[in-house]
């Protein structure tokens, strides 16, 4: 059996296809692991999603801002951008059952790796978060999604406000706060103010701010942490960081990282995103 780490998708199933197909992917042997963004941008969400739900356990998949993005516009919460995608998605026949699986994916997992935490998440984490606690805080939003107050949640999802994270918060800024940082997050400071403007790479942090994994002191150190979301900051394959997202939306790649549980031997597979819709950013 093998596992595999897969980088934003964003709707480009021919590359998903073409990537699956380099490694011989078998549903009935390996494991896939998105790290988010499975929609939007790309030519064929519905696919995308389609295909996924096909795999049934062994696509195990994490909810993006894109994704969160669909389920607010089918709820009827918000407008479709005028580069949104999604039409294929919201005019399906079979669009209840899309978004019901949909709403059932993860914010982030867990797992051991070589006897070191490997946590997965779209985008980032605070830096006073351990990977255990990312874990629960993730929980806390899948239960919403996943139950009666999902439509309340999308009503309250956006906003960058608070910044900063809070033991003490409750409710909806609780919740605000947990998914910006695991579906957002680039650049915070050093006692996690998150800042949302700025989606160049490493070197184009404003002043005052870091990228959230450069951050000194911060608890998830200990661990590896794989990630997706920023295009711009591309491979990064360092011992406490895998950041997935090649950019294959814009032209770039679709990346999977072949790996296992007992050591940290893994294997970077890349396919061009060739004949995929390349809107601009």
């Amino acid at each position: 059996m093998a596992l595999y780490m897969i980088g934003d998708v964003q709707g480009c199933d021919a590359a998903l296809q073409r990537l699956l197909d380099t490694f011989d992917f078998s549903p009935s042997r390996d494991t896939l692991y998105l790290l988010g963004d499975l929609v939007n941008r790309g030519p064929d969400s519905a696919a995308v999603l389609r295909r996924l739900m096909g795999y049934g356990d062994a696509a195990r998949c994490l909810l993006g801002n894109h994704d969160l993005n669909l389920l607010a516009v089918a709820q009827g919460v918000r407008k479709p951008h005028r580069k949104d995608t999604l039409g294929n998605v919201l005019d399906a026949p079979d669009r209840a059952g899309m978004l019901r699986w949909l709403r059932h994916q993860r914010m982030a997992i867990l797992l051991e790796r070589a006897g070191k935490p490997l946590l997965m998440v779209h985008a980032g984490v605070l830096p006073a978060w351990t990977a255990e606690q990312t874990a629960t805080l993730a929980q806390e939003v899948e239960a919403v999604l996943q139950g009666g107050q999902a439509a309340d949640f999308y009503h309250c999802m956006y906003g960058n406000a608070p910044a900063l994270w809070s033991e003490s918060l409750a409710g909806m800024d609780r919740l605000r706060v947990i998914v910006n940082a695991l579906t957002r997050l680039r650049f915070c400071t050093p006692e996690g103010a998150m800042e949302f403007d700025t989606k160049e790479g490493a070197a184009g942090a404003p002043a005052g701010y870091l990228p959230w994994f450069d951050i000194p002191n911060r608890r998830t150190a200990n661990a590896t942490v794989a990630f997706g979301h920023w295009s711009t900051l591309g491979w990064l394959g360092r011992d406490d960081v895998l950041s997935m997202d090649t950019g294959c939306v814009w032209g770039g790649a679709l990346s999977a990282l072949r790996f296992n549980l007992q050591d940290a031997a893994q294997e970077l597979i890349q396919v061009q995103c060739e004949a995929e819709q390349k809107p601009g950013r």
